[in-house]
């Protein structure tokens, strides 16, 4: 993508311009951002997948007594009639099993993908929302059909109603408000307040129009949450090494891990206390740890590309072409549920990291950033990169033999 070209996506600004002026600064309201937008998913093709055992989805009602919320999945039949306003349908996750939806997150790669999340469906009834809230991340909100209106605010006081199943913001104050329609979009920074309340409308034929909102979110784990994993993943890199070293040398004799030592500790009177040559011996091992970049890098890398839990993946139907990968007569494309980040040591993929150097390490970089590879660019793989593609097409990481013509552009 070049980020210095203007987009309609963005009200004319550059991805350049945006990141600069926006991200996690300000909202920017986009008219047509995607003019003449229409769903991929229309109501009853939403309502199926929130059937679905592998798709999260949740059921959000507002009566009178206050608000009630469900989790899928949900049969057809349990949903409440179109009559009944107030009542909104969740979809989490709907481009990893929409090719449209996936296709759609990539208009938004101006942003890195360890910060790209996911796309969720919302489809509500005249009056129905989640409440006046903020999100902790940023978002995309685009209008795919009928019409929502939207308050927000950059109000500091973020306290919560009480025994309420929702995040609900328990004293908003709306600064500004927006109607959306079909193709206009919102941005929002996050713990920005908002509250969006669907609204009646006809569309072109006079028909009543669903009120569905797509909303592209983005990853953003807390620091603590992130030293908890990383410090996890180092703990079994370490073992993995110590277990390597110890089958190298045979016996072990010379590769034993280094144990606690207190040969001066003195007899206590207080035996439940902490002893400090403990407390340092731990410390030292933290440090220890952190000290390898390469290791810190690789771990981190892990756990931003590690799939989420419902993700499966499915076996290729057709067995890894080797000859025809290697003579650059087919092509391949990332499944749109594998993740893969890369660095500059490293590649990695669905919560796997390989090194990576040369030649290959371009291509497999390439890979990452683009998702695809023509039968061009797959021609200058070495044997072991075209082997190791086989083994994650044999995951289902992967497809091959993707049409040339549809990467034309």
């Amino acid at each position: 993508m070049d980020v210095n070209q203007p987009l309609a996506l963005l009200a004319g600004l550059t991805p350049a311009q945006f990141m600069r002026r926006h991200w996690q600064k300000k909202p920017l309201l986009v008219r047509q951002a995607i003019a003449g937008f229409q769903p991929f998913l229309n109501r009853p093709a939403l309502c199926k997948l929130a059937a679905r055992e592998q798709v999260e989805s949740r059921l959000i009602v507002q009566h009178e007594q206050g608000w009630n919320m469900q989790k899928g999945p949900f049969a057809a039949r349990s949903l409440p009639p179109l009559s009944q306003p107030g009542w909104t349908l969740l979809v989490q996750g709907v481009d990893l099993h929409e090719a449209a939806g996936h296709a759609l997150l990539q208009q938004f790669r101006f942003v890195p993908d360890a910060r790209l999340d996911d796309l969720m469906i919302s489809f509500a009834t005249p009056g129905g929302g989640v409440g006046p809230h903020f999100d902790s991340y940023d978002v995309f909100l685009l209008q795919a059909s009928g019409r929502r209106r939207w308050k927000i605010s950059r109000q500091k006081d973020l306290t919560l109603q009480p025994d309420v199943p929702l995040k609900i913001l328990q004293n908003f104050e709306a600064e500004e408000e927006f109607v959306l329609e079909a193709g206009d979009m919102l941005y929002l920074p996050p713990r920005y307040a908002h509250d969006g309340i669907a609204e009646a409308s006809v569309d072109a034929r006079g028909k009543p129009a669903d009120c569905m909102t797509y909303s592209i979110g983005f990853r953003s784990p807390a620091q603590s949450e992130l030293a908890a994993e990383l410090l996890h993943r180092l703990a079994e890199f370490g073992e993995d090494a110590q277990a390597d070293a110890t089958e190298q040398a045979g016996s072990g004799r010379a590769c034993a891990p280094r144990l606690y030592r207190d040969p001066s500790q003195p007899a206590t009177a207080t035996p439940a206390a902490l002893p400090e040559g403990l407390v340092d011996f731990a410390g030292q091992a933290v440090l220890q740890a952190l000290k390898d970049p390469l290791a810190l890098g690789c771990a981190l890398g892990e756990y931003m590309t590690e799939p989420k839990p419902a993700v499966w993946f499915d076996e290729p139907n057709e067995p890894w072409n080797v000859q025809a990968a290697a003579a650059g007569q087919i092509g391949i494309e990332l499944d749109a549920r594998t993740r893969m980040l890369y660095d500059s040591h490293h590649v990695f993929i669905n919560g796997e990291s390989y090194r990576a150097k040369g030649a290959d390490a371009r291509l497999m970089r390439l890979l990452a950033d683009q998702r695809h590879l023509s039968g061009r660019e797959l021609r200058k793989a070495g044997p072991s990169a075209i082997e190791l593609l086989g083994d994650w097409h044999d995951a289902g990481w992967l497809r091959q033999d993707v049409p040339q013509a549809k990467h034309a552009a």
